[in-house]
């Protein structure tokens, strides 16, 4: 019996899968490595709130706002994803975090969002991220790079029609 067993699973071949002598199959909906845009993110900070691992932080520097994000505090639940409004943070396939001890404060995911000044009353702002201006706007049109540049006040007085 284990004779017949052992010939057929020699004939087979393995059952598991080939890692690490090959590459390994990784399921679609995989949640692995954060991965953060800065070009796209509006600063909101609703990711940190949301992080129920506490591995999202922002800080305030003289170019922008910080994003960092520690891989050896998240437990990859996608919450930061799933309520990021401008689509900044994407949980990829990647599951490659295997690392020596030495080098956990090295698995480090981090982007700064830059300030600009508002081109009308010259002061310093977050850029509102493109997504959430076509979002808002229902597709692209030349009035939203325009209303990009200024901040949350000047746009709402050029939106009602006014002068600031």
């Amino acid at each position: 019996m284990w004779l017949s067993i052992l010939v057929r699973n020699l004939l087979k071949g393995p059952s598991t899968e080939p890692f690490p002598f090959a590459e390994a199959t990784t399921p679609s909906k995989y949640r692995g490595r954060v991965e953060f845009d800065a070009s796209r993110c509006s600063g909101c900070q609703t990711c940190q709130y949301v992080c129920a691992a506490g591995a999202i932080h922002f800080d305030e520097t003289a170019e922008g706002m910080r994003f960092t994000l520690w891989h050896n505090s998240c437990v990859f639940c996608g919450m930061c994803e799933q309520n990021c409004m401008s689509h900044a943070i994407h949980l990829s396939n990647d599951w490659h975090l295997a690392h020596p001890q030495e080098q956990k404060y090295q698995l480090v995911e981090q982007g700064t969002v830059p300030y600009q000044a508002c081109r009308e009353c010259g002061q310093r702002m977050l850029p509102a991220p493109l997504p959430l201006m076509q979002k808002a706007f229902r597709g692209d049109s030349p009035q939203i790079q325009a209303l990009r540049q200024l901040c949350p006040i000047c746009r709402q007085s050029v939106s009602a029609g006014g002068k600031r």
